[in-house]
């Protein structure tokens, strides 16, 4: 990632500068800037790693994650469950989760938190 390199190189350019210098009275305050201006990048390189690894998680996701269900949206999802469709398939179509599909069939009264491949409603559990 060229962010991430980019990071790591002007933390080592940093640290070149900021080294202290002979100086007694001034080497105690060179020290602690050094010290500080590296946790901050450091901190700044954490933050960037965090939001790169939320993207390549987001990125896995299918296409309708957190959108709103329209009426017509609804309205397929009835029928095809209806006529048989698996909610996995009613996923894949929808650009939906399974927790997804499974959510909205029992809030439209179809299923029931027992009916669920996911057991365990809402609490992660499988």
């Amino acid at each position: 990632m060229k962010t991430r390199e980019a990071v790591l190189t002007a933390l080592e350019t940093q640290a070149v500068i900021s080294k202290p210098r002979p100086n007694p009275r001034i080497r105690r305050f060179l020290t602690t800037v050094h010290t500080d201006v590296l946790r901050v990048l450091l901190a700044g390189l954490s933050a960037l790693e965090q939001t790169a690894a939320r993207a390549l998680r987001r990125a896995q996701l299918p296409d309708n994650v957190g959108r709103a269900w329209t009426t017509e949206e609804e309205s397929r999802l009835v029928a095809a469950f209806k006529n048989g469709d698996s909610p996995g398939a009613l996923a894949h179509e929808h650009g939906r989760t399974l927790r997804a599909i499974e959510a909205r069939l029992e809030k439209l009264g179809l299923n029931t938190a027992e009916q669920r491949p996911t057991r365990g409603g809402f609490t992660g559990q499988v």
